[in-house]
């Protein structure tokens, strides 16, 4: 097969090329910039473009699919060439499906926590050298690539991402995928800028579940009400599984987790000392570890090989990732960013070191974060720190056509009176050089990175 990259360079483009190279095609692409680590690890492929920029000259007839990615324009030369041709044209999720057609499709969706969830199964399915293929949003450690695509996996699995599949194609990804096995973590708006109101949200989740396989099954947490909702009334040809959050406790900064009770569709507490020691931690983590457990049950992993293999999990890339720490302070980074996210991470960080001072730092990065409209939904997200600190750089705000936001309107939004609000990372780096920090936890949270902020080398600085 004979494939070309239109936009190669991103992160999931990247690695859905690496796969297929790998798996024996021919792979070319192009790219107006390709940033590291894509950059170094095309050319170590030998697919990295000879030049950086769109040439329609790449796009010829005996190619077999030139594979669109969203950093393209609907206007992009090769993409009209293609069209002029009649090459078949996919984007990323169409032909992740192309290729996974024959196999068993296990999609993990929902606003928070697909990524680890996936994380979390990828991790069992490979400590037991299953046979599987997958796709997932974040380098995981033991896997060389974010995609694996081959011939003989029987299975595959999927993070679902509710973002839309390309600039031709306004259909969220996991709208293509059409699982046998699906999982629902939760919904909370986000991409205001693609889904306008929290209804149109929504929406997309419902048509996800009526894209589930006939006598397929849908693994939901119910105590998401929106998921519980949408489970509850979506079609009677699909097994409905419901989870929650399961029995654990804290010792000295360690969680254990329970084991399951019986005929019981949850973990529930016990009292007992036979709990498994976890590397994670958090309520919501526990959610997904408990829907991880469930999926793993449907492709025939049962509950005593999945706690012998999870017990080693350390989370994904970003996902509450400690960054280093000593006996008195510890720095963790996280990919929250949405309101919900927000919450639930400090709300578990501070569970998990209760008697130490949280200092939660996040950047607003995302469109839906930056937007005026969307603010609002922060309203006491950040409660639970003992001490916030809310960034943004107005220049990310212009880039992204928005209209301007100020200080006071995010103190405002957040509803916390002692928020700290800076536009200067250096500035915002230098307050947290300066605050004390003994017997405290600094948790900084953004899909982005506070502007170039280097973190092992703040959290070095910050533990000197």
């Amino acid at each position: 097969m004979k494939v070309h990259f239109t936009a190669i360079g991103g992160s999931a483009m990247h690695n859905l090329a690496l796969a297929l190279h790998k798996k024996g095609f021919t792979v070319s692409g192009s790219d107006d910039e390709i940033l590291e680590p894509s950059r170094t690890r095309l050319a170590q492929n030998n697919i990295l473009p000879e030049k950086d920029g769109w040439f329609p000259g790449k796009i010829t007839k005996d190619l077999d699919a030139v594979i669109l990615g969203m950093h393209a324009r609907a206007d992009n030369p090769e993409l009209l060439k293609a069209q002029e041709l009649g090459v078949k044209i996919f984007s990323y999720p169409e032909y992740i499906y192309e290729q996974s057609k024959d196999k068993t499709r296990v999609v993990i969706g929902g606003s928070h926590g697909k990524t680890t969830i996936t994380a979390m199964i990828l991790h069992v399915l490979k400590f037991f050298n299953k046979n599987f293929d997958y796709m997932v949003g974040a380098q995981l450690e033991g896997f060389d690539t974010m995609v694996q695509l081959t011939n003989d996996a029987p299975l595959i699995i999927l993070e679902g991402d509710e973002y839309l599949s390309s600039p031709i194609d306004r259909r969220p990804k996991f709208h293509l995928y059409h699982p046998h096995i699906a999982l629902l973590s939760g919904i909370a708006w986000d991409h205001i800028n693609v889904f306008p109101t929290f209804e149109n949200y929504v929406e997309q989740f419902k048509i996800f579940i009526d894209l589930i396989e006939d006598k397929g099954c849908l693994i939901y947490c119910e105590n998401d009400s929106e998921v519980k909702q949408l489970a509850e009334k979506s079609k009677s040809t699909i097994e409905k599984i419901p989870y929650g959050i399961p029995g654990y406790e804290i010792k000295n900064g360690v969680t254990f987790l329970f084991p399951p009770v019986a005929g019981n569709r949850s973990l529930l507490m016990q009292s007992g000392k036979h709990g498994t020691e976890l590397k994670i931690f958090g309520e919501h983590n526990l959610m997904n570890l408990n829907g991880a457990r469930l999926v793993c049950n449907k492709i025939g992993v049962n509950d005593a090989a999945f706690f012998k293999a999870i017990s080693s999990f350390k989370g994904a890339a970003k996902r509450l990732e400690l960054v280093e720490r000593n006996d008195s302070i510890a720095v963790y980074k996280d990919f929250a960013h949405s309101p919900s996210k927000l919450k639930a991470t400090i709300q578990a960080v501070k569970q998990q070191f209760a008697e130490r001072k949280i200092i939660a730092c996040m950047e607003l990065h995302t469109f839906s974060s930056l937007n005026e409209n969307f603010l609002s939904q922060y309203k006491d997200s950040m409660n639970d720190a003992d001490e916030a600190i809310v960034y943004f750089n107005p220049h990310t705000i212009e880039h992204k056509k928005l209209k301007p936001i100020s200080d006071d309107q995010v103190k405002k939004a957040f509803g916390k009176n002692d928020l700290k609000v800076f536009t200067n990372s250096t500035e915002m780096k230098n307050h947290l050089l300066k605050t004390k920090k003994e017997n405290s936890v600094l948790l900084m949270m953004s899909s982005g990175n506070f502007d170039g902020i280097d973190f092992k080398l703040l959290a070095s600085e910050i533990l000197i």
